[in-house]
């Protein structure tokens, strides 16, 4: 069954676009812990899911001699199968992320070939994180940025493989979004330099860019301004989190480099518990997407991991 791509259903919504992201259950506990949470938010009518995608850990597990033994350890399933078991589930497109980091180009070679069978034909892009990686890899066999990964995929939709052989390409080439920043890439020396790179991956193909969480919508605004000043034109969804942890005041500065505004940070402060925070945070978000709708962005796009209570509260208080 042909399915429309995710960026034609964000430019045809005819209201706010509504999508979330979620998390691959923990190892040994089954999909219906997926299908919870989406259930939990179907009634918003979501144009797309996605599921993010985590590489094997290595940790070092002492012996009974009292020495080190070096350990691979994957906490996650991939994103290839829960992908695909969303897509028959619910008749949604599924958007697994692509990720370079923790993944060769070969294993990411296999992924396309089998999603490109499932017929799973979105994707988001991402470098990965790259704090848990064991320093010992070799790097050759990874790409270093999601512009790299970007020239895989493409390479494949035109029916190249990474080895230089050719196939018949993809009756459905992989349609991708990519990430973007609105207070820079923490690797990044300035904005200047993260939006040249940006306008690459749109140039290169990028059909949409999802912002970092943010809880600035003054960063956002001008952000977007920026991008469209250098002509960049394709959506730029906002990437939204409900705060639901007191300590996420320090927490998600420091993870994601992401400011919370002082009249935000003063009510948190306030907060004497969890609950407490939890219906700040979502008093918070309501306030957010409420202005951005009303500056008419396209889509709004859910970060659920621990949120996925208070991004039902926020969905049903502005859809």
């Amino acid at each position: 069954m042909k399915r429309n791509k995710v960026i034609d259903l964000i430019n045809h919504s005819s209201q706010t676009a509504f999508s979330f992201e979620i998390l691959p259950p923990m190892k040994g506990n089954s999909i219906q812990k997926v299908y919870d949470v989406i259930d939990k938010l179907w009634e918003f009518d979501p144009k797309y899911i996605n599921i993010t995608s985590h590489h094997s850990e290595y940790i070092y597990k002492t012996l009974p001699d009292g020495s080190f033994q070096k350990v691979n350890i994957r906490k996650r399933p991939g994103s290839v199968a829960i992908a695909s078991a969303i897509q028959n589930k619910y008749n949604i497109p599924a958007v697994p992320h692509i990720i370079c980091k923790g993944f060769t180009k070969e294993e990411t070679e296999y992924a396309l070939i089998d999603l490109n069978f499932l017929g799973v034909y979105d994707l988001l892009l991402l470098r990965g994180d790259v704090k848990t990686l064991d320093p010992s890899l070799d790097p050759s066999q990874y790409h270093n940025y999601a512009t790299d990964l970007q020239q895989q995929v493409n390479a494949f939709n035109q029916g190249t493989a990474m080895d230089g052989s050719t196939f018949e390409a993809n009756e459905t080439p992989f349609s991708y979004g990519m990430a973007c920043y609105p207070e820079k890439h923490e690797e990044a020396p300035n904005l200047a330099s993260d939006i040249f790179y940006l306008k690459e991956k749109v140039k290169n193909g990028a059909d949409y860019l999802v912002t970092q969480m943010f809880f600035d919508n003054e960063k956002y605004f001008a952000f977007v301004d920026y991008c469209r000043a250098e002509g960049i034109t394709v959506p730029i969804i906002p990437g939204i989190k409900p705060v639901v942890l007191k300590n996420q005041l320090t927490i998600l500065p420091k993870i994601f480099r992401s400011d919370i505004p002082e009249p935000f940070a003063a009510e948190l402060r306030k907060c004497k518990n969890d609950e407490e925070a939890k219906i700040v945070g979502v008093e918070w978000c309501i306030q957010q997407c409420r202005e951005l709708i009303a500056k008419g962005v396209p889509s709004l796009h859910f970060y659920t991991f621990l949120a996925s209570d208070s991004v039902s509260k926020v969905a049903k208080a502005i859809y």
